[in-house]
């Protein structure tokens, strides 16, 4: 089959289409003839070495696909050959063929392409772990994403309008706000040219935000526990701009506060499996609905794999890029 591979050197120019063997679906997996498959920062970090693939999972590329069913592994009975999906998986994804765990693959909502349904897992599954089960971000509170027009932001934005939740973003241009605003985020800052801490601030009449979804890390530890309320959650999914750094604790003793996070292709199966659950009930029909939609910002062909990732470096993008793999 046809994969992407890349060079030591770890750059996007390494990147090019090679050959390697098709893969075969053990016990409780499926192997899906891939349509299109999602670029995510992971797969950036794993070009250029610093974020290896977990023990057993795929070298190649790729945290989500879309496509339909070619094989059933063994005690595989929810899926049939042929049917439609897209997938969680925890590696292989930019490649013709690709298997996943049967009990992470979704149905594709009706009204979405597969490109659209490419674009659903890698959000969806991080953003419903981390703001709900981790953050238990509920209808009536308020919810502060950074990086608001990207992938998961503007996923967040979604689940913020479905639970019933007030949400700002802060993003880094004038026409990122305002497409942040009609995707249906209630505030949209640019950080560049407000604080956001006091920006929120004067939203909130001094208030502040009861979760904080943060993909920058360090530079914005302090600023994200001054902008909580008290009994507010901090939940930390990647560090763009450095994972170490100081801070005063007093906040978190006086105003109660939780500071989490998580990482998603670590996790077991069963706790993926449950992810999957939860999103097939609450989330899966809103989006069949057309009330939650996917927004993809760009779409290359297998063949141009690096200028995909050179377009996801930039942070020109909004919303999610995706490789067409089967033309």
């Amino acid at each position: 089959m046809k994969q992407i591979i890349h060079g030591a050197d770890g750059t996007p120019d390494s990147m090019q289409v090679g050959e390697g063997a098709k893969p075969q679906p053990g016990p409780g997996e499926i192997l899906i003839e891939v349509a299109f498959a999602g670029i995510n920062r992971p797969d950036v970090l794993q070009r250029s070495g610093r974020y290896p693939p977990p023990p057993g999972a795929s070298p190649i590329l790729g945290l989500e696909v879309a496509g339909t069913v070619a094989a059933l592994g063994e005690g595989v009975s929810e899926w049939k050959v042929s049917q439609r999906v897209t997938a969680l998986v925890p590696g292989g994804g930019y490649a013709e063929y690709c298997v996943a765990p049967a009990a992470h693959a979704l149905p594709i909502p009706d009204g979405l392409d597969l490109a659209q349904a490419a674009a659903l897992p890698e959000t969806w599954f991080t953003v419903w772990a981390n703001l709900v089960d981790l953050g238990h971000l509920k209808r009536g509170e308020r919810l502060l994403v950074h990086g608001g027009s990207s992938g998961i932001g503007l996923t967040a934005i979604q689940l913020a309008r479905h639970l019933g939740v007030e949400c700002f973003v802060t993003v880094g241009s004038a026409e990122k706000a305002q497409f942040c605003r009609d995707f249906g985020a209630d505030h949209a800052i640019d950080y560049k040219q407000d604080d956001f801490v006091q920006k929120v601030k004067e939203l909130t009449n001094g208030e502040g935000v009861d979760v904080v979804l943060d993909m920058v890390g360090a530079p914005y530890l302090q600023k994200n526990l001054g902008v909580l309320r008290r009994d507010g959650r901090l939940v930390l999914i990647a560090f763009l701009e450095g994972a170490k750094g100081e801070f005063d604790l007093m906040p978190v003793m006086l105003k109660r506060l939780t500071v989490t996070g998580s990482t998603m292709r670590p996790r077991t199966l069963a706790e993926k499996a449950a992810i999957r659950d939860a999103l097939l009930k609450h989330i899966w029909p809103e989006i069949a609905a057309g009330r939650l939609r996917p927004h993809i910002h760009a779409t290359f062909p297998l063949a141009q794999a690096g200028e995909a990732h050179r377009l996801m470096e930039s942070s020109r993008h909004i919303g999610k890029i995706v490789l067409q793999v089967k033309s």
